[in-house]
């Protein structure tokens, strides 16, 4: 396999193959998180065609969220018995068949279906637990920096092309944007097709960082139980208060960002007579400077109290959803909150996958953090579809904001509860 070859060709110029690992998984979650993001561009070409509610197509979005979440534990469990690359190809093919499958759609009904529950299933199998799974395998040192990259990855890519996508919307419709959706994922497919692999081990390698004087953590069974493994995980990683403070603060992160700016931003921002190709270079904005804020939490995560550092990102990023409504909608005022906001977008997630691992080890760590992600996509399914009920209802979104700012507030409180975590203890290897 080539991915042999170029190991070899790296390691005679002392480069670990796992940053291969991070650049392809880095464009692979790029492209599919622009899957997941795509759809906020959608929502008022929807409404002009079909005459759907906000609401109704809320609902669809809404229902993807969650599903995206509820896969993650499973998907892990996938990807320890199947693989990383069989699961993340599988999980291309079902979005990309969804997709096409909506270039024909004419009811709502069909709209759940195919973007609510087959892109949510499809999206779900790698999520961010494919990045946090690459990061815990194929590194011991610079974990934080590498989980930072990769969440910046998904966070920039539902992002970074919005304007893109809905130029090419408001041009020649939302059927060609989906289809050009369609093309990247089929370049992303074939990169993990010829570079990806599962372990260090697959290529003759130790994990990046390992001097080679511990032994490795064992595999999972490769027969084991799918269900077994996700819902035993579960079983033992909820009597740890940890893990619902994680999973409880994931909510709210999920619930202030993919649920409530990712997919009502711009309808909000049309409300204030913002066109959507510069509404949408808003959110794109928020994604630079999310990449760059992202990758910093990441090397902060190396080297500070992960506890600290939750409790400030979900502080300041409930000081800025309560500050949106006060900014008058100018360019100045959305421009302050696209910098401040984007630095703290998703920047939670290192620090919280770091203090996964910490507490519950690297090998199960993918597993557990799929279970506290799925406490993110419910809250952000939940704000997707109050936000959409707020609009039709109260036509305005502020409430919707000033909710999810002070829900942030309360997460930044609670992160102060977790104990300090204590390194796991490897195994000792058997005298001879």
């Amino acid at each position: 396999m080539i991915s042999n070859w170029l190991a070899s060709a790296l390691a005679r110029r002392n480069i670990h193959y796992g940053w291969v690992m991070v650049a392809v998984t880095f464009l692979a979650a790029l492209i599919s998180a622009g899957t997941v993001g795509a759809p906020g561009v959608f929502i008022v070409p929807l409404q002009k065609e079909f005459g759907w509610s906000n609401a109704e197509i809320s609902s669809a979005l809404s229902i993807r969220f969650i599903l995206f979440g509820l896969m993650a534990p499973f998907a892990a469990a996938l990807m320890n018995r199947y693989g990383l690359r069989n699961v993340t190809l599988a999980a291309q093919l079902i979005v990309v068949s969804g997709l096409v499958a909506s270039l024909a759609m004419t009811q709502v009904w069909q709209l759940i279906l195919l973007w609510g529950v087959v892109i949510g299933i499809g999206t779900g199998m790698t999520a961010l637990v494919l990045g946090a799974t690459i990061a815990t395998r194929w590194f011991m040192a610079r974990r934080g920096l590498v989980i930072g990259m990769l969440t910046a990855s998904v966070a920039t890519g539902q992002l970074a092309f919005l304007p893109l996508l809905a130029t090419i919307t408001e041009r020649y419709g939302w059927r060609v944007a989906l289809g050009f959706v369609c093309v990247m994922l089929g370049i992303a497919a074939f990169a993990v097709l010829m570079l990806m692999r599962d372990r260090p081990s697959d290529v003759g390698l130790r994990p990046f960082g390992d001097a080679g004087t511990a032994p490795l953590p064992a595999p999972p069974p490769a027969n084991a139980p799918i269900m077994a493994a996700a819902l035993g995980t579960l079983r033992d990683s909820s009597k740890s208060s940890v893990f619902w403070i994680l999973f409880a603060t994931f909510f709210v992160c999920g619930a202030s960002t993919n649920g409530l700016v990712q997919v009502h931003l711009i309808p909000m921002c049309l409300d204030f007579g913002i066109p959507q190709v510069q509404a949408a270079s808003l959110l794109a904005a928020m994604g630079i400077f999310d990449f760059f804020g992202t990758i910093i939490s990441g090397w902060l995560s190396d080297r500070f109290d992960n506890r600290y550092l939750l409790f400030w990102y979900y502080g300041l990023r409930g000081l800025s959803l309560l500050y949106l409504p006060y900014s008058d909608f100018t360019f100045y005022g959305l421009s302050l909150f696209a910098m401040f906001y984007g630095l703290d977008w998703i920047a939670t997630v290192p620090p919280t996958v770091r203090l996964t691992a910490q507490r519950f080890g690297a090998e199960r760590a993918n597993l557990v953090f799929g279970w506290i992600f799925a406490g993110h996509q419910l809250g952000a399914g939940a704000a997707a579809f109050g936000a959409g009920v707020s609009r039709t209802v109260y036509s305005s979104y502020l409430p919707a904001f000033f909710i999810a700012g002070a829900l942030c507030v309360c997460a930044a409180v609670i992160t102060l509860a977790i104990a300090r975590p204590k390194p796991v203890v490897e195994p000792k290897p058997a005298a001879a």
